[in-house]
């Protein structure tokens, strides 16, 4: 199978000047980051909060420009052609994304008709979409405020696949959720990734979910990617130290010791 992205030696500085407009500092963010993702895969991205997975995942969407490097996408469908990005992001906080006081009726024709400039029929692709994502319909006419923050997910994960992305990016999806609606989501997007085809970058801290989710992850730390490969070898044959560390937090056999000792470790030697 061939790539639809490939990201080669990427970094990301941010440079701060004086009141001069001077350079005075530089901060790396991002270094000499490298991976390619598959037509259709599943790339899990974890690490350490403040590793820069979230700055990378919008470097890839467009959304920032980066310092140097290389991103290529090779695409299959009509995006190519059209003015809408074949990378869509779900935010962890929908209610920056979602219009609170507009009808979840209105949001989802709007996202379609920004897709197919034709309201033929838009009430029956309004219709699939919301029960790709197990949207009841008695909450079409609820507007965005009225509904909990899962039902929220939903709405905008409608939204974003009304315009038909070629790569979803997951910022934290399963954050702030029980274990049942974590299993419920989980669920949700590997129907997603087999009905719709797209290709999903799922940026989490939960191991055991990516475990389920992806085909490949992606170790990151300090703004370099420590390991990367088939989610089955990671979790089996982990390589990096600092793996080997987050597997063990994971599954919570991390003494206190052991948890001072790796953290002093990697603050010191990185």
């Amino acid at each position: 199978m061939s790539n639809l992205l490939s990201v080669e030696d990427i970094c990301y500085r941010i440079i701060s000047t004086n009141i001069f407009g001077r350079k005075k500092s530089e901060k790396e963010i991002l270094k000499n980051i490298s991976f390619q993702l598959e037509h259709g895969k599943i790339l899990g991205i974890t690490g350490e909060s403040g590793s820069g997975k979230t700055t990378l995942a919008k470097i890839i969407a467009g959304l920032l420009p980066y310092s140097s490097g290389k991103i290529i996408f090779n695409l299959l469908g009509e995006l190519q052609k059209t003015k809408i990005s074949p990378v869509q992001i779900l935010f962890q906080n929908n209610k920056e994304i979602l219009n609170p006081f507009r009808k979840v009726n209105d949001l989802i024709e709007e996202a379609i008709f920004i897709k197919t400039q034709n309201k033929k029929n838009i009430k029956v692709d309004k219709k699939n979409l919301l029960d790709s994502v197990n949207f009841p319909e008695y909450l079409w006419n609820c507007k965005a405020f009225e509904l909990s923050g899962g039902e929220q997910q939903r709405v905008a994960l409608a939204r974003v696949l009304a315009v038909k992305p070629e790569l979803l990016i997951l910022d934290e999806p399963f954050s702030a959720q029980d274990a049942e609606s974590q299993l419920n989501f989980l669920n949700l997007f590997k129907k997603i990734n087999k009905n719709y085809g797209i290709a999903i970058i799922c940026i989490a801290h939960n191991m055991s979910i990516l475990k389920k989710l992806c085909n490949d992850i992606i170790i990151m730390y300090k703004g370099k990617i420590v390991e990367k490969g088939n989610t089955d070898t990671i979790f089996s044959e982990p390589a990096h130290s600092y793996t080997k560390f987050l597997l063990k937090a994971d599954s919570f056999k991390l003494t206190y010791e052991e948890l001072k000792i790796e953290f002093e470790k990697f603050n010191t030697h990185g």
